[in-house]
């Protein structure tokens, strides 16, 4: 109770902040309506109006969920083509969408990583790699991945390669960097006096790996994923854009095509809920890790 108040306070703060915003941003509308109209109307009813409105500028915190409910729950079990009446998940629904996202996601989180990994160790223990490859790797970082994604996709179409596997090697571009980071750092953890210990056991360069840098950088490697998952799903989002196959960022871009506000927010919270998913569960893997290797109590 006492980890869960302070987040509490936090989210009824920003709801009413939220709240508070909408009139302001959605009340030119109803002025302009109302001046058409040749009526005059109340402060009362601008309030009411803007909390209502089809197309808002920002919609308000009910709209929303009110937009995700129907686009999982009524679709799939009231919508002609949702999962109750087909049998498989409606295109309409964030269900749907967020699976195709989520495929993206975690295949390009599973390159992102064990690339990561790999170029890590190769830096860890090369200096020659250490002093060309990180360089490169920073470098990359720098390039807007907005640029990037629709010169991936259409290159990699140009070869007979679509579907998820472009998504997924964005996700991968972006995930890598967190854990190479955060792999280089771990495995560099142990100071001069444990790999001393370490060369008076007579232990093998192996045995100094997995015995000790190997458990010294699961902290740092975990902290690291948390990242590179995030970082992920951005990828992907932005990987659906230009090939507007599924996923949420179709969703976001048919949102702003056709002016439906909620329907963005909606998708934004989607994916914001599906980020904050899959960072608790590598929290959960971290926990259980760190307890199993006696690291964490």
């Amino acid at each position: 109770m006492k980890n869960a108040l302070p987040i509490l306070t936090i989210v009824v703060a920003i709801l009413a902040l939220w709240y508070v915003a909408v009139i302001p941003m959605n009340a030119p509308w109803e002025r302009n309506q109302a001046a058409m109209r040749g009526d005059q109307i109340a402060f009362s009813q601008i309030v009411t109006n803007t909390m209502n409105q089809d197309r808002p500028v920002l919609p308000a915190p009910h709209q929303v969920v009110r937009e995700m409910w129907n686009s999982t729950v009524v679709e799939e079990f009231t919508g002609r083509r949702g999962w109750w009446r087909s049998g498989s998940l409606s295109n309409r629904s964030l269900i749907y969408h967020g699976w195709v996202t989520l495929s993206a996601t975690m295949l390009g989180f599973l390159i992102g990583t064990g690339a990561g990994i790999l170029l890590a160790i190769g830096i860890v223990y090369n200096r020659a790699m250490d002093a060309s490859v990180m360089p490169w790797a920073i470098v990359s970082q720098t390039i807007p991945i907005i640029a990037l994604a629709p010169m991936i996709i259409v290159v990699l179409n140009s070869i007979g390669i679509s579907g998820i596997v472009p998504k997924a090697i964005i996700a991968a571009y972006l995930s890598f960097f967190p854990v190479v980071v955060g792999m280089v750092k771990g495995l560099r953890a142990p100071d001069a006096m444990q790999l001393d210990l370490m060369k008076t056991y007579s232990a093998s360069g192996a045995n100094v790996f997995s015995k000790l840098r190997l458990p010294t950088s699961m902290p740092f490697l975990f902290a690291s994923l948390k990242v590179g998952i995030a970082a992920s799903l951005v990828g992907t989002i932005v990987g659906e854009l230009p090939v507007q196959q599924g996923g949420l960022g179709v969703r976001l871009l048919s949102g702003s095509y056709y002016g439906q506000t909620v329907q963005i927010w909606a998708a934004l919270f989607a994916a914001a809920i599906l980020a904050a998913g899959l960072v608790g569960i590598v929290g959960m893997i971290e926990r259980r890790t760190l307890r199993r290797m006696g690291i964490a109590a």
